[in-house]
């Protein structure tokens, strides 16, 4: 399937499954208030991190790995008998962590934990990872949208108040688990499982492990802030910012989406020694990365004192969160281009070890020092020195191996026109002064129209320049 096909069903499959939950948030928080939201998100961040823990560095080893065996079937059984023996030995003990965490430790978020425990179990028969080794994430998409969208027509019809949010979890926990469930019946005459010696099996343990040091180091400043937030500020203060974040997060899936395409095919590409091609699609991925994140952040941080108040009701203070969070985009999609085409298909593992290490020691750090004092106000600045540290320590490693003066010029020209935008929709949001919807659309409108004509002159003057230039990779 092309790149392009590709990448749609992956985007429609990441957003979806972002989206799905953010437009339940406003019923949700309507319904269970900002506290509940707190301690549901709470809970749900710690489960996700047992997952991470069961999962290892399997979202992108397994990829990577399926992607450069593909073509040969013997070796393909082989390689993916052993990696699903060795996910089935690490995800089961984690499941037993799981359950001791909840008769434990979970205190007064025991209901709500409980009722997540099948996100754990999901651990257990997850293959996307083969899958989209293999390029196919039409099934991924599909399925999972199909099973998501079920569970979000439950929620409205059965969560009704505070005494329902265990409801909430239990749905959203089933779903995931139904949906690696229906994916797995896609493996069916593309690659047969065979059992292979323990020896085998623990070969990719050590790969995994390494990578596995980021995907924690990941978590740690995407997930415990939340639970810092929480622990030390309050549950309010936590949904505040779990409100503010979701926003950021579905458009980040944007930007993951597109990446988990890229690293498949660039290993494939790299595989051939077709490094030339490689180069040139790495330069048109970081041109659209770069100008769709600075649309979305500038967007954002356009729109959000009105956007807030209206899709949160009962939150929305949380614009003064969600307007600097949305810059995070631009770090984060710069940080995974070089990630997803240079790093990770090179096998530079300890480059992307590093950088995450170091963005998660910078969070940690300015986290501790800021959310007594800050609030949630001070996770957002950990979160920005964060993400800013991830690309600013792979530029330090890869300087002098990638046209960086180029690709800053990409983020300097969209972050021009990223301001113009900004400046016409806050005129246009003071010519239309009435904080509704209609008031917010006429916005959104102003930024779509104005960014895209600024990209389009752009586009022409860069292709007559550059015959080879792609908006497209």
């Amino acid at each position: 399937m092309s790149t392009k096909k590709n990448a749609a069903y992956n985007v429609a499959y990441r957003v979806f499954s972002v989206l799905l939950p953010l437009v339940t948030a406003p019923y949700l928080d309507k319904t269970v208030g900002t506290a509940g939201v707190g301690l549901y998100a709470g809970e749900w961040a710690m489960s996700e991190i047992f997952c991470l823990v069961g999962m290892l560095g399997l979202a992108d080893y397994g990829v990577r790995t399926i992607a450069r065996v593909r073509d040969d079937r013997e070796e393909l059984d082989r390689t993916f008998s052993g990696i699903w023996q060795m996910q089935l030995l690490v995800a089961g003990i984690t499941l037993l962590f799981w359950l001791g965490y909840v008769f434990l430790f979970a205190g007064k978020g025991q209901a709500i934990a409980l009722h997540l425990t099948m996100m754990s179990v999901s651990c257990l028969c997850s293959f996307d990872w083969c899958l989209m080794g293999l390029d196919l994430f039409k099934p991924i998409a599909l399925r999972n949208m199909f099973v998501k969208t079920a569970a979000a027509v439950c929620v409205f019809i059965f969560v009704k108040g505070p005494g329902d949010l265990w409801i909430y979890a239990f749905v959203w926990s089933l779903a995931t688990l139904l949906g690696n469930l229906s994916c797995a019946l896609n493996l069916k005459g593309r690659v047969s499982y065979r059992r292979v010696s323990m020896k085998e099996t623990l070969k990719h343990l050590k790969p995994c492990a390494v990578l596995f040091i980021s995907v924690a180091a990941v978590s740690v400043y995407r997930k415990m802030d939340k639970v810092m937030v929480r622990h030390i500020s309050g549950e309010y203060e936590n949904g505040l910012y779990e409100n503010a974040e979701k926003i950021i997060y579905c458009l980040s899936g944007f930007i993951s989406a597109i990446g988990t395409v890229m690293l498949p095919k660039v290993t494939n590409m790299l595989k051939k020694g077709e490094t030339e091609k490689v180069a040139r699609h790495i330069d048109n991925s970081m041109n659209m990365i770069i100008c769709m994140v600075s649309a979305m952040a500038f967007g954002v941080a356009a729109v959000a004192d009105r956007f807030a108040p209206l899709f949160y009701p009962k939150s929305g203070s949380c614009s003064v969160l969600m307007a600097p969070l949305a810059f995070t985009l631009i770090m984060i999609g710069f940080a995974n281009v070089i990630r997803t085409q240079v790093v990770l298909p090179q096998q530079r593992d300890h480059i992307f070890v590093k950088s995450v290490c170091s963005g998660a020691v910078v969070n940690l750090v300015v986290n501790a020092c800021l959310i007594p004092s800050m609030k949630s106000t001070g996770a957002v600045i950990g979160t920005l020195a964060a993400e800013l540290t991830v690309p600013v320590v792979q530029y330090i490693i890869l300087r002098k191996e990638l046209p960086y003066r180029r690709f800053i010029g990409y983020v300097g020209v969209y972050a021009v026109m990223g301001g113009i935008m900004l400046a016409c929709v806050r005129l246009a949001g003071r010519l239309v002064p009435a904080e509704n919807w209609l008031g917010l659309a006429v916005m959104t409108v102003t930024g779509i129209v104005v960014y895209s004509a600024l990209c389009l002159a752009w586009w022409k003057i860069r292709k007559a320049r550059d015959p080879e230039f792609r908006v497209f990779p």
